[in-house]
């Protein structure tokens, strides 16, 4: 909140002029979504912020009667519901209107909680209900915090694996599902009530695996949907944790497999390579997830260098289908089709299946295969080998054909390289491959910068262009792309290999 009924959103400038605008049909969903949530009253320096904050809530209780509108729905009812609380327990500001208004919101949100969605949004309304039934006193909020209390613990039991990760498999949900973990211990714990010894070894385990999921620079990687400045950093809640319990920082990471969730970290003195060797998502909630399958991303001497493209917008149209396929990863296009047809704003049909056939982080060494493109003439397979050395990465992708059909297939293997990163030759080209070609990058680091290079195989010819990186929602920043694309009939084998 930058002024009183002043806003930027999703990096999107509004104001809130007249009641209608809460509802406005010219701005997205999503950033509707955002000002109903009411996240800035619990911010950094909110308590500067206190008269607007005060007057909003006032203007939201005008403007929006129950039933009517997007801040109605069950998703931003719970955030809201939850930052209501947040907010008067530490400021005591929420008047008696404002408080049966809340009453009001979670009589409504009990009738529709959102079985229909599952996954994060269920677990939101579950953390509501808890927080509005130790708020209240008397017989309904004992009703609604037994109801939480329990769809809260089913949940945890169905969406958190062995391994820590949430069963979406998008770093970013992960972490604003750590953050509603975190959130219903501390105010249970405030009210003396015990939690389930389960509850904080969920925590705990959520914690690893966000320590091993991160790039040295602390953020998360690019997998599914996924994007900066939405869910909290892993490091502001570690720190939570260490405040709430004795959580004292994860356990060594260095090279990982996180078998349950399908996630390879592998990691060196110079590099660290987090690689997609995971399913989709779950079976029956695909929204979140992308055509990424096997994609991997790279960060040299602590700065990312191989990036997947990242998320920006959740509105259905060309862009959120652009973000969501394969070519916008970094992995292999066969005949510019989806490893997983992804559609819509958040459909999937037939997704690829991944199948493990050697792993050993320690040595750096991991071989996948998937199935995506079994539906295309001659049912190719892509498997890629990534191979990590002391100052090299290799990644050998392979298309097989299943069957013998003969005809030409185009197969691309493509790179996205982060916007820090200087490509010698940046400038848009086509090169025809004669003995491979060689790119240098010039990458920064905390006293300058570092050379690598990058040389390939296999590939008929190389284009070098302009592409997009989406680091954050309403963000699109320019960067470089390379494709390394084949023609001819298969099997083929493109080499990737950057040294440093």
């Amino acid at each position: 909140m930058i002024g009183e009924n002043e806003f930027i959103l999703l990096n999107r400038r509004g104001r809130l002029e007249s009641p209608t605008d809460w509802n406005n049909p010219q701005r997205e969903k999503l950033w509707l979504y955002n000002l109903h949530y009411f996240d800035d009253l619990n911010a950094y320096g909110a308590e500067s912020r206190l008269e607007w904050h005060r007057r909003l809530i006032q203007r939201w209780i005008d403007e929006n009667p129950p039933g009517v509108g997007n801040g109605w729905e069950p998703y931003p009812t719970s955030l809201r519901v939850v930052n209501w609380i947040k907010w008067d327990l530490r400021t005591r500001e929420l008047g008696d209107e404002a408080i049966n208004c809340l009453g009001l919101q979670l009589r409504w949100l009990r009738r529709r909680l959102e079985y229909h969605l599952m996954g994060n949004h269920l677990l939101a309304n579950a953390k509501a209900l808890i927080y509005g039934g130790i708020y209240f006193d008397g017989t309904e909020a004992e009703s609604w915090l037994r109801t939480g209390w329990r769809i809260f613990d089913e949940q945890l039991k169905e969406q958190i694996l062995p391994d820590g990760g949430h069963f979406e498999l998008s770093p970013m949900y992960h972490l604003i599902v750590l953050e509603d973990v975190l959130d219903v211990l501390n105010i249970c714990w405030a009210y003396g009530l015990e939690v389930p010894e389960q509850w904080v070894e969920v925590a705990r385990r959520m914690l690893q695996w966000g320590a091993v999921m991160c790039h040295p620079d602390g953020n998360i990687p690019f997998f599914n949907d996924a994007a900066f400045g939405v869910a909290g950093t892993y490091d502001e809640l570690a720190e939570y944790a260490q405040r709430l319990f004795d959580y004292d920082g994860p356990r060594s990471i260095g090279s990982v497999h996180l078998s349950h969730s399908g996630y390879v970290r592998l990691e060196n003195k110079d590099a660290v390579v987090l690689l997609d060797v995971a399913p989709l998502g779950p079976d029956y909630l695909p929204g979140h997830g992308h055509a990424d399958t096997l994609s991997l991303e790279l960060s040299l001497f602590g700065h990312r260098v191989l990036v997947n493209s990242g998320t920006s917008v959740y509105e259905s149209g060309p862009e959120r289908q652009r973000q969501r396929s394969t070519e916008a990863h970094n992995t292999v296009v066969v005949d510019g089709e989806n490893s997983s047809e992804v559609w819509g704003g958040f459909r999937v049909a037939r997704r690829a299946k991944l199948r493990i056939l050697r792993c050993i982080p320690k040595s750096g060494i991991v071989v996948a295969e998937h199935d995506g493109y079994r539906r295309l003439p001659g049912e190719p397979l892509h498997r890629r080998e990534v191979t990590l050395n002391s100052n090299s990465l290799t990644i050998r992708d392979v298309v097989i054909p299943a069957s013998k059909a003969n005809s030409l297939r185009k197969v691309a293997a493509m790179w996205h390289f982060h916007p820090s990163v200087k490509v010698t030759e940046a400038n848009s080209q086509l090169l025809t491959v004669q003995t491979g070609p060689r790119f240098k990058l010039l990458i920064p680091t905390d006293v300058g910068s570092r050379e690598a290079s990058l040389s390939a195989s296999g590939a008929t010819y190389a284009v070098l262009e302009q592409s997009t990186w989406h680091p954050e929602f309403g963000r699109s920043i320019p960067t470089w792309r390379l494709m390394l694309l084949y023609e001819g009939t298969l099997p083929v084998t493109l080499e990737t290999e950057l040294q440093w």
